[in-house]
């Protein structure tokens, strides 16, 4: 069979441009899809903690803010470490922030609080009933994130890390 390709190809030169064509179509296909690149770069984000009743996410936590809930990471589909901390202020507005936070770089990285409460094929679970926090703004270093006004802390206990392209959890810290 693969002779035959060869000779097809040999003597029909429109056919040979035509698989070329195919195959370098396929190769930028792959590239821009799953975005290889992403395995060997990191995106470092150094966001300092936000403080009591400032709009603005870049200044350090004062002792006024109330800590309402604190975990850990925990690994799901790729390595996944650092703490996850949601913070109420005085002004009732809520922030998530990710400390000394670290997981693999991917393609499509998003920011959830899930409702799920399943580890298994990926965490799968926790990509059904959630609420979308924003990109994942890097894959290493502190960062934050607005959280909802109105959401239920109760029933969304999970902040996930989650691949939007291939649905798939990168890793999860539960609030208990």
């Amino acid at each position: 069979m693969r002779s035959r390709l060869i000779t097809l190809l040999k003597t029909r030169p429109l056919a040979a441009a035509a698989v070329g064509s195919l195959l370098a179509g396929l190769a930028v296909f792959g590239v821009i899809f799953f975005q290889p690149h992403k395995l060997f770069i990191d995106e470092r984000v150094d966001e300092a903690v936000p403080s009591a009743g400032s709009a603005d996410i870049g200044t350090d936590l004062a002792p006024s803010d109330l800590r309402v809930l604190s975990a850990t990471f925990r690994s799901l589909d790729h390595e996944t470490k650092g703490r996850a901390i949601i913070k109420e202020s005085a002004d009732g507005s809520l922030v998530l922030s990710f400390i000394d936070f670290e997981t693999s770089n991917g393609p499509d990285l998003r920011v959830y609080l899930s409702a799920g409460a399943s580890d298994v094929s990926g965490g799968e679970e926790y990509g059904k009933d959630f609420v979308e926090l924003g990109r994942l703004k890097g894959n290493i270093g502190d960062q934050n994130y607005n959280v909802p006004a109105d959401i239920d802390l109760a029933k969304y206990r999970n902040a996930v890390i989650w691949c939007k392209r291939f649905r798939v959890g990168f890793g999860v810290a539960t609030f208990r």
